[in-house]
């Protein structure tokens, strides 16, 4: 774990399972004391009702953390285009075909639940450990809030996080020959200096994760194990993945999915 991480409780009730998660993750605990006030450390996780990762600094951009039950997710599920959405067509999905797909790449795991919401299984990868967590998090709030939701039950049936601390790469060569329908990457891009649009609650994130340096070794054993199909999401100028051309592209509005095709998916 990075030395520039610490351990924070959001309140006093907090502070066991703040101390508890550093013992896990060996990294210091600081208590109750409030992100503003924290210079020796760049981030810090926040335990509370959500676990939130947070930049620190009397200047710093809010927190993030993984929401599937609210906020931008939420409006998504419900105004965000359905089937006509460039992910949905990027997997396959259409009337009657609703494939299983592995994200390998999951970060905050905003796409496997849009795929979720529109009637996929989806499983998710993630190897940073800290990103695991606030996936495990999400998670654990959405299960509770399908309790009462009926539509959230169902999207959180189709959901599920992979525990284990092997890389994409190597997990994937573990899995059997077209074993997954889809393979989904969404691998970490390096940003393009001051103009790269990256929202000010996610540079604690960028800064955490870094960019993905083995992203190329992903795409040969995503393909071996898919079926039908690799998808590889890009910004719009960003080279291909190995420098692979793929299939087809489909351009959304931040960027484009590249399509690896093995088989037709069914008409």
């Amino acid at each position: 774990m990075s030395p520039a991480l610490a351990i924070i409780a959001a309140t006093i009730d907090d502070l066991p399972a703040a101390q508890q998660l550093s013992r896990q993750l060996s990294l210091p605990c600081l208590d109750l004391l409030p992100p503003s006030e924290i210079n020796d450390f760049p981030q810090v996780l926040s335990c509370g009702e959500q676990l939130k990762l947070c930049a620190t600094g009397r200047k710093a951009p809010g927190p993030v953390s993984v929401d599937f039950v609210g906020g931008a997710l939420a409006h998504r599920r419900k105004f965000g285009g359905g089937k006509t959405q460039p992910v949905a067509k990027a997997v396959g999905i259409r009337s009657g075909f609703h494939p299983r797909v592995l994200d390998a790449t999951a970060g905050l795991g905003r796409d496997a639940f849009v795929l979720a919401t529109l009637g996929c299984e989806v499983q998710m990868l993630e190897r940073n450990p800290v990103v695991h967590l606030l996936l495990q998090d999400g998670l654990r709030r959405l299960q509770e809030a399908s309790i009462s939701d009926p539509e959230l039950n169902a999207i959180a049936g189709r959901l599920t996080l992979v525990d284990h601390d092997l890389p994409a790469a190597e997990w994937l060569q573990r899995q059997d020959a077209a074993s997954w329908p889809v393979v989904y990457l969404d691998p970490m891009f390096p940003s393009r200096g001051k103009s790269a649009k990256v929202k000010k609650e996610m540079v604690a994130f960028h800064h955490l994760v870094g960019e993905d340096q083995d992203a190329d070794e992903l795409l040969e054993p995503a393909f071996r194990a898919c079926y039908y199909r690799t998808v590889v999401k890009r910004p719009k100028l960003a080279p291909y993945l190995a420098g692979r051309k793929p299939t087809l592209s489909f351009e959304g509005k931040s960027g484009r999915f590249d399509i690896y095709t093995k088989h037709g998916v069914p008409g």
